[in-house]
């Protein structure tokens, strides 16, 4: 059993921390645009990083998206900007299910350009009434004559407005299909989402009767359930290696001011109480980025098996970030307050995470039946 990464994931590490450092001067005016930045992108092509993204038939670096590699980078970006995270994740999230499912045209025409960032893409779920339960989505699917006609209208969709494309899951009869719809379609419209607190490229999208070809779906009809399952077995780890990316870099703020800042007569970071809250911060990092690498490691080999790891990787990284970044304000007093400092950015940036790719509490009634059903 071992508890490090081997040569080919540090190359990986390598690679994302030089990214973040390239990219450190512009993070402070990235993270505050809800829309591209355009330094931010162009650092993201020419890293190469989203080949990590697609196969190696289509321009990718491995066999197949590696959910380790891809926590591996976005631990690393997350400590730097979430822009940059986000740019960087949306890319698989948005590809996987043409990657997987995708007829030989789709993976050659999207693909490449995913893996160069010449194509941004999104996946469209989420709906003004259909949050956490999918299953009440209302935008359809209905055949057309020879081909589609979809209808409806999404919201909160990362990279709205600025994707090239939509997986787009909806309603057809009595199952759920996804498919694949250009962004520039004739009847797809996007309006910006409310400001979030941290900001994010965010879109509400309509599809007012889009016309498509029945080659626009992604597998066979009904099958977008497992498809979204398929992402999040993949993708949903890779927000706990987020997670864990932020709260150190908020660990390693807090221990720097504490360190060098005296307040009755020693470093604030010998003081009883804030030397205590140091020490869980940094212990329940390490708790968490083991059990994120465990269940990263558990999906390369089968994302399906590995979905409640998975699950419990996210709500125990997601959860300790929040409870570290408020720590680590706590132990930073007025200077843990101020508007534009990297820890207030960080402080804003972890609580949405406990929110999406599934929120904590929807995470749990998931692990919950899932432990139960083994005593029935």
């Amino acid at each position: 059993m071992s508890f490090e990464l081997n040569a080919k994931y540090k190359q990986i590490q390598q690679e994302a921390r030089a990214l973040a450092q390239l990219v450190e001067p512009m993070a402070v005016e990235a993270d505050e645009m809800s829309e591209i930045h355009p330094g931010v992108l162009n650092a993201l092509q020419q890293s190469e990083l989203l080949n990590l993204m697609v196969p190696a038939e289509n321009g990718g670096r491995y066999e197949r998206p590696d959910p380790l590699a891809i926590c591996v980078v976005r631990e690393a970006l997350m400590a730097t900007s979430s822009h940059l995270d986000s740019l960087f994740a949306m890319q698989g999230i948005g590809s996987y299910a043409i990657a997987v499912a995708g007829t030989p045209e789709q993976r050659s025409e999207w693909l490449p350009r995913v893996a160069t960032a010449e194509t941004l893409a999104a996946m469209a779920l989420t709906e003004p009434h259909a949050g956490s339960d999918l299953k009440s989505i209302t935008t359809e699917i209905v055949q057309s004559g020879a081909g589609l006609r979809l209808s409806g209208a999404k919201s909160f969709i990362s990279n709205a407005g600025a994707a090239s494309y939509y997986l787009v899951f909806a309603r057809e009869g009595s199952s759920f299909t996804m498919v694949l719809v250009p962004a520039n379609a004739e009847g797809v419209s996007v309006t910006p989402s409310p400001e979030l607190i941290a900001p994010h490229i965010l879109g509400d999208v309509v599809f007012d009767n889009v016309s498509l070809p029945p080659t626009a779906r992604l597998g066979e009809p009904g099958q977008g359930i497992a498809l979204v399952l398929a992402t999040l077995g993949v993708f949903r780890v890779s927000v706990g290696a987020a997670a864990v990316g932020l709260a150190q870099a908020a660990l390693e703020e807090a221990t720097r001011h504490t360190s060098a800042r005296v307040q009755f007569g020693r470093p604030l970071a010998q003081l009883g109480p804030v030397a205590q809250m140091l020490a869980d911060n940094w212990t329940e990092i390490e708790m968490a980025r083991l059990l994120v690498y465990r269940a990263a490691s558990m999906a390369v080999h089968d994302p399906a098996a590995a979905q409640n790891h998975s699950s419990m990787a996210k709500l125990a990284a997601t959860e300790m970030a929040s409870r570290v970044v408020d720590r680590c304000v706590q132990v930073m007093g007025r200077f843990g307050l101020v508007h534009g400092s990297k820890i207030g950015r960080l402080y804003r940036q972890a609580r949405p995470m406990r929110i999406y790719e599934g929120a904590s509490e929807v995470l749990r009634l998931g692990i919950a039946r899932t432990l139960t059903e083994e005593f029935r």
